[in-house]
């Protein structure tokens, strides 16, 4: 045996002998330019520290305008009632619903960046999670105001909560509306604390900072008394962890929740297992698609370049197109289940979803969510950062369609044909949705100027200086020579 090994050995190629395999793969810089942790520090520091640059006011102004939209349509609702939504038979579920949902996906991002990716140790989420986190909790308080002003009598909506009153009125649990309420503020609840557990250490970096005397108060009573000791940071990487193990099934659980409010009926279209998944991959397709939108503009205004790197963008746009594959494979397996079932009903709804009256709708939905997500296939394309900012506003349209395809279509043209109708929304429909997303920009700008926007602990943490064995002339082959030679020899004793 020994013989024929040496034999095989010397008929191999000589081309053989001289191939060294890569026995670890470069990675990627998540820092470029080779920054030290003091210029980590400054530069995030920097943005919150400084007079807001002008472009900030005329975007906060634009913001705040957009906003007060919100504010009239909420208050002529509340003044005059529901009818103004333009809700009438048979669709009596319209552009509040089509919101509350689009806005929920828009929040997943967050959740699934700081959580799941943070529990699956992917260092590249370390400089978009800030950002990300508190887009979430923004698109979920955006969310919110509409179920909450769909019920009338907005100053009853405490009535949804299981608050005994002295009628021993209960909500009804079996609903998936209820459903919703526990779900959603579940929801919120923890990503509140875990965007604030976060950023407990930089707002101590803030504190120690501060000149003037209010924002030593500002950012101490924010920082709750950390000192950076080791007791600190031990505490703090706990709470982190057990933060990102609650946060992780809220993932998938809440949009699931949310679809059942479709699943759980009996309308074609709607009555279908699908959904849940659907839905998920939906809104982390429309989340990733949404902190895009929000930090290319960001990285170039504030320069950061060197902190929210090409890798990034790289990484979030294969997640897009991963994502939004799982979507338009959704939307065939649709029609295939309604031609399997056999239900007539249900093969003429979504035949009518592409070619009926709501056809124009689809198409869009389809060309946003489906065809504009497969340029991400192009390195080129990905490369291209005003490209890839066009194709994130086209997901955050195409995932708006979505939901309004799927609600509209459904309860337009339902079992009974002498009630078919044409929904169309109202003034006051557009004066909320659009208002949202004011109130959403403004409270946004907020935080990227009064709150570090990209967490400096964590940034750090992925730089090459921290590791322990980091030598400061990038000689870390020699660093480690020594004791690769020492480790050899003892083994070489041994």
């Amino acid at each position: 045996m020994a013989h024929a090994a040496d034999d095989s050995l010397r008929d191999r190629p000589a081309v053989l002998a001289k191939v060294k395999p890569l026995t670890t793969l470069p990675r990627r810089p998540l820092v470029l330019n080779n920054r030290d942790f003091h210029w980590i520090t400054d530069k995030i520091c920097r943005i919150v520290e400084d007079p807001a640059p002008k472009w900030w006011w005329v975007c906060m102004l634009v913001s705040l305008f957009i906003a007060s939209f919100l504010g009239v349509g909420l208050l002529w609702l509340v003044s005059t009632g529901v009818g103004v939504w333009g809700l009438r038979a048979p669709v009596f579920w319209g552009w509040d619903i089509v919101n509350f949902v689009w806005w929920i996906g828009i929040g997943h991002a967050g959740t699934l960046i700081s959580a799941i990716l943070c529990l699956l140790r992917q260092k590249w989420r370390t400089a978009i999670n800030r950002s990300a986190e508190a887009m979430t909790i923004f698109a979920v308080m955006c969310a919110g105001i509409f179920p909450l002003f769909h019920v009338g009598r907005v100053w009853l909506a405490w009535w949804l909560f299981p608050i005994p009153n002295s009628e021993a009125i209960w909500p009804n649990f079996h609903s998936p509306l209820e459903w919703d309420v526990f779900a959603v503020s579940t929801y919120f609840t923890v990503s509140v604390l875990f965007w604030y557990m976060g950023m407990i250490p930089d707002l101590g970096t803030l504190r120690d900072r501060a000149v003037k005397t209010w924002r030593k108060y500002f950012y101490g009573v924010l920082a709750m008394g950390w000192r950076s000791s080791t007791r600190h940071w031990r505490n703090y990487e706990m709470a982190y962890l057990l933060l990102a193990g609650l946060s992780t099934p809220l993932v998938l659980s809440v949009h699931t929740v949310v679809s059942f409010d479709f699943a759980a009926s009996l309308l074609p279209g709607w009555h279908t297992t699908i959904f849940p998944p659907y839905f998920v991959a939906g809104a982390i397709f429309s989340g990733f698609g949404m902190v895009l939108t929000l930090v290319l503009p960001l990285r170039t205004m504030f320069k950061l370049q060197d902190l929210i790197t090409q890798h990034h963008i790289d990484c979030m746009c294969k997640i897009i197109l991963a994502t939004g594959s799982m979507v338009g494979y959704a939307y065939s397996m649709e029609f295939f289940i309604a031609w399997y079932s056999g239900n007539p009903n249900e093969g003429f709804t979504f035949i009518n979803r592409a070619f009926g009256q709501y056809g124009w709708a689809y198409w869009i939905m389809i060309s946003c969510n489906v065809i504009s997500p497969q340029l991400f296939w192009f390195r080129k394309v990905r490369e291209n950062i005003a490209l890839v900012f066009i194709i994130t506003l086209f997901v955050n349209c195409g995932m708006w369609f979505e939901r309004f395809v799927i609600i509209s279509t459904s309860l337009a043209n339902d079992f009974l044909p002498s009630s078919w109708g044409y929904y169309s929304p109202s003034i006051v429909d557009i004066f909320t949705f659009f208002g949202t997303m004011g109130f959403f920009s403004a409270l946004f700008l907020m935080f990227a100027r009064f709150l570090p926007m990209l967490p400096i602990a964590e940034v750090k943490h992925v730089m090459p200086q921290a590791d322990p064995h980091w030598h400061p002339e990038g000689h870390e082959e020699e660093a480690h020579a020594p004791l690769v030679a020492s480790v050899a020899g003892k083994g070489g004793r041994s």
